[in-house]
């Protein structure tokens, strides 16, 4: 990656928004925009870096695959009745998930909460309006307003609430950091990085959030992702959940669905602050963190690292790519005037 403009401790410049009409010579630079990125080999060896991989980040939503692994080892199947075969793949989407707020998604959240005699009001995370655009405008204009079950974590508190009622353990408090559930998912979330949580704060949804690097957060993606094909272990699952419904992880139009419906064989999660990682079955990761926390680099940086990486014509390649769909998160258009007059633009290493 470029690190153009890098000073000390400084992030380096990964992206850069694009306007103009013209030749590339009359373009005019609009934005840079720094980051940290990570890109894993096969190996699980650093392959390609910008900025200072091993930096303790606040990874957000990206960890929600690790947290939905964490409550399969504390025992989340068994609240979906004894012998069988555990809670569905389309459910364990759900929680691992930072949903839209579309209909079946919450219908979802439900019936993880229905497993236990659960409903939307147990929920401890924050009233808040669909994420998704289209789903928010539904629900506002039938008169609507914030609800628990509407926030986007709620599929994961769902699977917290099962996890705990499963567990024999109490769901008042279960997003303590010292409750018995956390205790277990911490373990889980620190196994799959390779190393300690550097520190606990809190999340937007009120659960705790651990502080982990950029590189073992790109390591724990790789580690469920190349379960993938293994034995039915908590980490398969999450994979094989997470490819079968990628519409469930995020929604419509959503960064990190789009890519795993271009590229089936990705896993890939985003989340605030401008984090996001994916993963494939061979091994090869990435990870982003764009230093201003926006949004809108994270996944075209994300989206050039795996291109770099080999991820979408190597191993894992079952099928053909859809480059429609990717140059859609990967190249985001710049608009003036309703027309395309520009673009955002991730930098390449030489």
């Amino acid at each position: 990656m470029n690190g153009t403009g890098c000073a000390a401790g400084v992030p380096p410049v990964v992206a850069e928004v694009l306007r103009g009409r013209a030749s590339e010579a009359d373009v005019l630079v609009e934005s840079r925009i720094r980051g940290t990125v990570v890109g894993l080999g096969p190996d699980g060896t650093v392959e390609l870096s910008a900025g200072d991989p091993g930096a303790v980040i606040s990874p957000r939503s990206t960890v929600k695959p690790m947290q939905a692994v964490g409550m399969l080892a504390a025992g989340l199947d068994r609240a979906f009745g004894p012998g069988g075969r555990g809670i569905p793949p389309e459910l364990l989407a759900i929680v691992c998930s930072s949903h839209s707020g579309e209909h079946t998604q919450l219908a979802a959240v439900r019936a993880v909460l229905a497993a236990v005699g659960r409903t939307p009001a147990d929920l401890a995370c924050p009233p808040d309006l669909p994420l998704g655009r289209l789903a928010c405008e539904r629900h506002l204009a039938a008169g609507g307003g914030p609800e628990p079950l509407l926030m986007n974590c709620s599929g994961k508190h769902a699977g917290m609430i099962a996890s705990c009622v499963a567990s024999g353990w109490p769901v008042d408090g279960y997003q303590d950091p010292d409750h018995p559930l956390q205790l277990r998912i911490r373990a889980s979330i620190e196994e799959l990085v390779g190393g300690p949580v550097a520190g606990t704060a809190v999340d937007g949804c009120g659960a705790p959030l651990f502080g982990i690097p950029l590189v073992g957060l790109a390591r724990g993606m790789r580690r469920i992702a190349q379960a993938a094909s293994g034995p039915r272990s908590p980490r398969q699952r999450v994979a094989a959940a997470m490819r079968a419904f990628p519409d469930r992880v995020g929604g419509p139009g959503r960064p990190d669905t789009e890519l795993m419906l271009a590229v089936p064989w990705i896993i890939a999660k985003d989340g605030a602050e401008g984090v996001s990682v994916a993963a494939t079955a061979s091994g090869l990761a990435a990870a982003v963190k764009i230093e201003d926390g926006s949004q809108r680099a994270a996944m075209p940086v994300l989206v050039a690292a795996l291109r770099r990486l080999g991820a979408f014509d190597g191993p894992d390649a079952v099928d053909e790519v859809d480059e429609v769909r990717l140059a859609a998160i990967g190249v985001p258009k710049v608009l003036g005037g309703g027309v395309e007059v520009g673009r955002l633009r991730a930098f390449l290493a030489p």
